[in-house]
């Protein structure tokens, strides 16, 4: 398997630290609104990474953090007059409501930044006291950039050549600074805004530090992948590396991986251009689904452009595999026989060539674009060797092997056959002559068949009601 590694500009042949165990740290969104689809590629490439990881038997812990302190966090809660926690656990919700409908995991860990200042008090104590960040005379602290060597290795930057970056957190005072390049660790507060106590005045962290600490916290002080937008690149990573590896001695990661912009009908995505779509305005049009193929159909280090055109493509590219999943399983329920015959062992055989094929486009820096196509044959070949007299075991074997790559990719191609009202009401009057007659055991199948199905049961002093999940 290899990996294109940001910081050495090639493809690296991937070695984890530790045999079998996959350390990665993935940074999250800033939750003030909910997510765009710029938002959403990260999470959806990184996501079948550690799906394509766990494949291929590795076990992946996979962080990914909530910035949920923040400019913008803090002005919307002044805007709406409430905590900024009011916001942030907001939006959080609402994020891992749209993660979910576009099929990302949950992290095995998700921490928050507001949670982990304990820590960040305490990397900033040790790069003080090991000469890389110093406290200005209002109580900022910044991180003293040129006392780091390798400042400037993951963007190719050099360093006198710098400026000081798209997103450094500016403060008043900047005039205390040792240097222009150096950047805040530590600022005070403001009146309205929230604040934690520290040996250096009252106020709240720097963005770049809350990954440094959340990262080490969970996965420790050296891991395997780190990885996010290229935006992220300069200065965000950078400095994490520095803050990291200055306060800990070792290098800080040692694969870094970074998604392509996204791009709006060829255009930068902007709300005043009017071409901005939260995930949210997509599902009012397509089921999500639809938009993690279209994020998988190019490559993850490739600019992708965001059209009508393209969303109603991806359609069709879904479509496909869903309906040859359909089709299997119509003729799975009228299979001529359940035995394989040996023409039919023969071309199982020669399906998991496709599988192959699969493996190789995603062994090569995870090439989901080959490696849809690679399902698209495979579709191809189970829609031209199924037929009404195959054997039941020869169709659960092509099933199987498309379920299995589309899983890798995240994509559910097997829809749950939507019920009748008339269906859902005969079993549930099975289910109450079940109970009746103390079949408890019967009741309580039906019961989970329905949940299975999307239908959910309450029993109630009126008597059972049911509603779709």
């Amino acid at each position: 398997m290899k990996i294109y590694n940001t910081l050495s500009k090639r493809k690296e042949e991937f070695e984890p630290l530790e045999e079998g165990k996959v350390k990665m740290y993935v940074c999250g969104p800033t939750v003030y609104n909910l997510i765009h689809i710029g938002n959403a590629r990260p999470m959806i490439v990184f996501d079948t990474v550690r799906r394509y990881m766990e494949h291929k038997g590795y076990e992946v812990n996979f962080v990914s953090n909530f910035t949920d302190v923040d400019d913008k966090i803090i002005k919307k809660a002044i805007e709406e007059k409430v905590d900024a926690s009011v916001i942030s656990e907001r939006y959080i919700a609402e994020c891992k409501k749209d993660m979910q409908a576009m099929n990302v995991k949950p992290a095995t860990t998700h921490p928050k930044a507001t949670e982990e200042i304990c820590g960040m008090l305490d990397m900033i104590e040790t790069l003080i006291e090991k000469g890389h960040a110093y406290m200005a005379q209002d109580g900022t602290v910044y991180y003293r950039t040129r006392s780091f060597k390798g400042y400037g290795k993951l963007s190719h930057k050099n360093i006198d050549e710098l400026q000081g970056g798209n997103r450094s957190l500016l403060v008043t005072g900047e005039d205390q600074k040792e240097d222009p390049l150096d950047f805040v660790l530590w600022k005070p507060k403001k009146d309205g805004e929230p604040y934690w106590e520290s040996p250096w005045c009252k106020g709240r962290p720097g963005w770049h530090i809350e990954c440094s600490v959340m990262s080490k916290k969970y996965l420790g002080e050296e891991i395997d992948i780190h990885a996010g937008g290229e935006d992220l690149i300069f200065p965000h990573h950078e400095n994490e590396i520095a803050q990291s590896e200055a306060a800990n001695g070792k290098p800080f990661a040692k694969y870094w991986m970074h998604n392509a912009f996204l791009n709006i009908d060829n255009r930068k995505m902007s709300k005043s251009a009017g071409n901005f779509f939260t995930v949210r305005d997509i599902s009012e049009k397509y089921d999500l689904q639809v938009l993690r193929f279209f994020m998988l159909s190019a490559h993850y280090r490739s600019p992708l452009n965001f059209s009508g055109e393209l969303m109603e493509a991806a359609q069709n590219g879904y479509d496909r595999i869903v309906t040859s999943v359909t089709n299997l399983n119509y003729l799975l329920e009228n299979a001529a026989s359940d035995t394989m015959s040996e023409e039919e062992e023969k071309l199982i055989q020669e399906a998991k060539g496709y599988i192959a094929k699969f493996d190789e486009a995603m062994d090569d820096d995870f090439n989901t674009a080959d490696g849809l196509a690679a399902i698209f044959e495979l579709v191809k070949f189970a829609n031209t060797n199924a037929g009404d007299r195959s054997g039941r075991a020869f169709l659960q074997a092509l099933k199987e092997e498309i379920l299995m790559l589309s899983d890798i990719c995240g994509l559910i191609v097997e829809k749950k056959q939507e019920m009748l009202e008339a269906d859902i009401e005969a079993l549930i009057e099975e289910r109450q002559a079940a109970r009746k007659a103390k079949n408890f055991q019967r009741a309580d199948e039906i019961r989970k068949e329905l949940l299975d199905r999307g239908i959910i049961l309450e029993d109630t002093r009126e008597g059972v009601k049911w509603k779709r999940a």
